[in-house]
């Protein structure tokens, strides 16, 4: 809502404070100024002028040279505008003047002649070019009123007004009106508040001889109000209301146009206008509209309605979308004499629902959707009637045409001192409530220290007890509420134990260049039997099926996580992203019987795929793509963090895994997921490359964690490594090597590797060659040769021993 200074000092006085000043007591009273702007700044020197003569310059064709009136001298000024005649009364520029953007006028030379200042159009007096009215769109402004020469255009044209943008929210519509900004200014600066004198002259004729109204559905409209106003003369509105309207963000049309504007944005009630004589009836019908029926709209946009559209017709076909726009074909216009003026209170759902759909957001629609106040439908109207009588000179015919079901019941609240200090925590006394209840303007009955407060119906916001202990609340001001530390015992917040692993595993997968990806927990009904883990699919569970799903592909809930994720996979690589790695942190739900008995068993898994090359270094002609063994890497360095121990991968046949390229991955005897390449043939079905995946049991994860911070000292004393290479069966796994040689190897062992595994020509057949590297370590002395070889000795018997393994030289 765009708030005028100048405008609502019509109708309190808010001379005692600052723009700045009066923004912040808004503010801090519950209604947010979002900004304060001036309509023209740094704008000075600027006059009425009569032009006494406009001559062709001499020398340019398209530039004249006027002999301008300013009151105080007589200037020759050069214009170039196509509108500019002798004896208009125009905004003039003086030497000296400032526009704004800090342009200064000075006294120039154009083309030889003298031009002392300048004649200005709206726009180079700051106002937007989308307030501008037509007929100055292209020229300089002239002055429609007779304006004493030499008076100060800037306030005659409001361009010293300061706007304040006040930021609603949806409880408070009563704001959406200047009036109901004058309230609330009044209430807070403890002012008195003038409003409108709504009388109107009238005629002896009847509206009714000449116009009935008929509703058939009171619920869409409870109240309908039509006006008759005969012998208007379409035409400029006067500069005051022009004024008005560009301060409150309105573009200027025409005198009756601008009437229902001006109306609608002092009281916040929208109004139409018709063209009685092009209505084609004497009947107002409001009625849902017929399927398929179709309007053409002021906008000239032909639009097809459906049957929930509240229509305003003829009897016969409908002339304006209720609440939301009127229709071309009974639009005032130039030659309009007999005006048929709507005051209607139309429900907020239907008007909210013809607006979305038609893409018709409105001034009018707005108020209509949040709501208006239903006592002043028929004053909004009767005071069009009287502008319009002053100013567009129109006959008003006696009463108002209506159909009237509207409940103007008011809210009638009780309450007491103490409930108010109780809630507040203060101690304002009862004379104090009741002056607070003054300001407001709220109607009530005290007895001792309690009140009865009727809320008038421009605050449909209050309803209960609480919302007067918000209004006593903040007219009282908050910066006056007491503030006290809160009691008892209480102690620092913190992350919980899962958090911080969340955390951890969150830092050190994007960290290791995963990007995170969040996919539906519902799936199709052939992705939530896929991909699960075996430890899950021993349970047998059945995916949960949703009574009514919205789509299919969004039916059951899922198992795993991966099915999901490769689609997201598929997604990408289909728009030349061939590169994807992500990971997601997720719920699955089982539930092990046909028939839901129960909620199914949440459990949170950590999943992630990659395909794709890992490393692609161009320059360094290095490039690696995604194998088993980045992603087995990938959760080992995961492990790591966590230090979690004693981790083995055993390989594995997994439904829709690669039947060679997959392992269960255990925690000593605990089995906590897998890790492999997606079987080709689902790869082939997803049209992607080799793609693995891993898919841990994160619930067993945060049991095996171990999060308290350890150090070790940094090792004073050299490290030794040596290598050694064992031929044993093909079907002996590396990782059974290494678990045996970290054993034997002890206390001197630190680290232990495979940097190498080889079959070919040189093996036997049915054999291969692993080798390791081994470094050896003492953190309290260097390591002498015979300690060395004592644990090399001891390394090689091991696995021998165990493997059958034969030590290659």
């Amino acid at each position: 809502m765009l708030v005028s200074l100048n405008w609502l000092k019509q109708y309190v006085n808010v001379d005692k404070v600052s723009p700045e000043e009066l923004a912040e007591k808004v503010t801090k009273s519950g209604i947010e100024v979002e900004s304060i702007e001036s309509i023209a700044d740094q704008i000075s020197n600027v006059v009425v002028g009569h032009v006494l003569s406009c001559e062709q310059h001499p020398d340019a064709d398209k530039l004249n040279v006027c002999q301008v009136d300013v009151g105080d001298e007589q200037l020759q000024i050069i214009c170039g505008a196509k509108n500019v005649a002798a004896g208009q009364k125009v905004a003039v520029a003086k030497p000296g003047a400032r526009l704004p953007g800090g342009l200064k006028i000075k006294k120039a030379k154009l083309r030889g002649e003298v031009s002392n200042g300048m004649i200005c159009s709206l726009e180079e007096l700051g106002i937007d070019p989308k307030f501008v009215p037509k007929e100055f769109e292209d020229g300089i402004y002239v002055f429609q009123e007779d304006v004493e020469i030499g008076a100060n255009a800037i306030e005659l044209l409001n361009l010293d007004d300061a706007i304040l943008e006040f930021e609603l929210t949806p409880n408070r519509s009563d704001c959406l009106s200047m009036l109901g900004v004058a309230y609330e200014v009044a209430a807070i600066l403890g002012e008195d508040i003038r409003l409108p004198e709504v009388t109107v002259d009238g005629t002896d004729q009847q509206v009714e001889d000449y116009i009935k109204v008929k509703v058939e559905d009171a619920t869409l409209n409870p109240y309908y109000g039509a006006f008759l106003i005969k012998n208007v003369k379409v035409g400029p509105s006067p500069l005051w209301i022009r004024n008005r309207l560009i301060a409150g963000g309105i573009r200027p049309i025409n005198n009756v146009v601008d009437i229902t504007n001006y109306v609608l944005l002092e009281y916040g009630q929208p109004l139409h206008a018709f063209d009685y004589d092009l209505f084609g009836s004497k009947e107002v019908v409001v009625r849902t509209a017929n399927e398929g029926e179709t309007i053409k709209t002021l906008d000239d946009e032909v639009r097809t309605l459906e049957p929930d559209h509240l229509v305003i017709t003829n009897g016969k076909e409908a002339v304006a979308i209720a609440g939301v726009m009127g229709g071309a074909d009974s639009e005032v216009h130039d030659g309009t004499t007999t005006v048929l003026l709507e005051a209607a209170y139309f429900h907020p759902q239907s008007v909210r629902k013809a607006s979305k759909d038609h893409g018709l957001r409105s001034e009018a629609s707005t108020r209509f959707e949040k709501g208006v106040d239903p006592k002043r439908v028929k004053e909004a109207g009767l005071r069009a009637c009287q502008l319009l009588e002053q100013y567009a000179n129109g006959e008003v015919l006696e009463g108002v045409a209506e159909f009237n079901d509207l409940d103007v019941q008011e809210h009638v609240i009780s309450f007491d001192t103490d409930k108010i200090n109780n809630v507040l925590g203060t101690s304002i006394s009862t004379p104090e409530i009741a002056t607070i209840l003054e300001k407001l303007r709220f109607p009530y009955k005290q007895n001792d220290h309690s009140f009865e407060v009727t809320a008038p119906t421009r605050r449909g916001d209050i309803t209960i007890v609480e919302d007067m202990v918000e209004e006593v609340a903040r007219i009282y001001g908050y910066d006056n509420l007491p503030f006290t530390l809160p009691a008892g015992s209480s102690s620092a917040g913190g992350l919980t134990v899962k958090q911080k692993l969340k955390r951890k595993i969150h830092n050190y997968l994007q960290g290791a260049g995963l990007n995170e990806a969040i996919t539906y927990s519902l799936t199709t009904e052939e992705y939530a039997s896929l991909l699960v883990d075996p430890s899950i699919q021993e349970r047998n569970p059945v995916p949960v099926k949703l009574a009514m799903p919205m789509s299919e592909a969004h039916s059951h809930l899922r198992l795993s996580l991966l099915p999901e994720m490769l689609s997201s996979i598929q997604y990408n690589v289909a728009r030349r992203q061939e590169n994807v790695a992500l990971y997601e942190l997720g719920s699955i739900y089982i539930n092990e019987n046909e028939v839901v008995t129960k909620q199914p068993e949440e459990k949170l898994r950590l999943s992630g795929a990659v395909t794709g090359l890992w490393v692609n270094n161009q320059w360094q002609k290095e490039v690696k793509a995604v194998d088993f063994y980045v992603v087995k890497g990938l959760v080992e360095g995961l492990f790591q963090v966590l230090r979690i121990n004693n981790v083995s991968y055993e390989p594995a046949q997994i439904k829709d895994m690669h039947p060679g390229r997959t392992a269960i991955i255990t925690v000593g005897n605990q089995k906590v997921g897998f890790t492999g390449q997606i079987h080709p043939s689902l790869q082939g079905q997803h049209d992607v490359t080799d793609t693995y995946v891993f898919d841990l049991d994160l619930d067993a994860i945060v049991s095996l964690a171990n999060l308290e911070e350890s150090y070790e000292l940094i090792p004073r004393y050299p490290s030794v490594t040596q290598d050694l290479a064992f031929v044993v069966d093909e079907s002996i796994a590396s990782q059974h090597m290494m678990n045996a040689i970290k054993k034997a190897g002890q206390p001197f062992l630190k680290d232990v590797q495979v940097f190498d595994i080889y079959q070919g020509e040189h093996m036997e057949p049915g054999k291969k060659s692993i080798a390791f590297t081994l470094r050896f370590q003492d953190p309290e002395g260097t390591l002498k040769d015979k300690q060395i070889e004592e644990a090399r000795e001891k390394i090689v018997t091991a696995v021998k021993e165990t493997f059958r393994a034969e030590l290659r030289g």
